[in-house]
């Protein structure tokens, strides 16, 4: 759970660095910044899924990764449904995505350290 924990660490700081960019009044951040922000809390999610697959996960840990695959999905939509298509992204959806990773972040880090 710690690799996980530090996979969707770096996943936040992209996630941060995306929303300060599109509170600044852009559009959306680059591609490749999305795109990275992706690729991480992708392997976060994998890793935390692995786990939860082989060994026995808290019960928190557990919320966490079903908190974790929700904002996944917001993260998708986000993507797939204006940044590919060049639509500005919409600001509370953004900050809703951003408040829902940090609580699934809260969430497992009280899983790990307790």
């Amino acid at each position: 759970m710690a690799t996980a924990a530090i996979l969707f660490a770096l996943t936040a700081l992209g996630g941060a660095t995306m929303a300060a960019i599109r509170l600044s009044g852009k559009p959306y951040p680059p591609l490749w910044l999305a795109a990275g922000h992706g690729l991480f809390a992708a392997s976060g999610l994998s890793v935390l899924g692995y786990t939860a697959a082989t060994e026995t996960l808290p019960t928190l840990g557990q919320i966490a990764l079903g908190m974790f695959l929700l904002t996944a999905g917001g993260g998708f939509f986000l993507l797939a449904g204006f940044h590919l298509r060049n639509r500005p992204l919409p600001i509370p959806f953004v900050l809703g995505h951003g408040a829902l990773a940090i609580a699934s972040f809260v969430a497992l880090l009280i899983a790990i350290y307790g």
